[in-house]
């Protein structure tokens, strides 16, 4: 008997395949899930998924944004030092012109005063020569006129007279020294 129930079971059904009312069934329940996935969960996913992507959009358009920011400020900054160094460039060479004007400027007055100095100097020395040249001839006049008075044995003490004799002898003191320069 068993073997009976085994072999009109192997004629009937293929154990592989399922009964036809289970595949009924099976896509019937498939349609009615599928229906309410497609009308209910995926445009709720769909929402979800669209307004992920709008933030992440809107995010990256954001940093997109901060990014242009940046890089302008970025652009500013380095102007502003580009500025800033032609400023110090040209403060340093203004400086240097007025170091130079000004070492100029020390260096006309010190030969200024070289100037005044050596002036004064060459004023000081032919006071100090002319001083000497008055006191030289009145020596040599005292000189001379003692030496006149003896080698004479007159006396020549009035004024006048050896005035003229003192005169007359430095005349001639000073035709022989043009007349020595001349030879040499």
């Amino acid at each position: 008997m068993i073997s009976k129930i085994v072999a009109s079971a192997e004629v009937a059904h293929n154990p592989l395949l399922p009964a036809p009312a289970d595949l009924f069934w099976s896509s019937v329940v498939f349609v009615i899930l599928l229906a309410f996935f497609w009308i209910k969960v995926l445009p709720n996913f769909k929402k979800t998924l669209d307004a992920r992507t709008e933030a992440i959009e809107g995010r990256l358009a954001e940093a997109e944004r901060i990014q242009a920011e940046v890089a302008t400020q970025t652009a500013d900054i380095a102007k502003a030092q580009e500025n800033s160094r032609a400023e110090a460039a040209a403060i340093r060479e203004q400086a240097r012109a007025e170091g130079v004007a000004i070492l100029t400027e020390l260096k006309e007055q010190a030969n200024a005063e070289a100037a005044r100095i050596t002036a004064t100097a060459k004023q000081q020395i032919e006071a100090e020569r002319q001083a000497a040249l008055v006191s030289l001839r009145a020596e040599v006049g005292t000189l001379a006129i003692d030496l006149a008075s003896r080698v004479v044995g007159a006396s020549l003490a009035s004024d006048k007279v050896a005035g003229k004799v003192v005169d007359d002898f430095l005349a001639d003191l000073e035709a022989a020294d043009k007349s020595g320069k001349k030879k040499k």
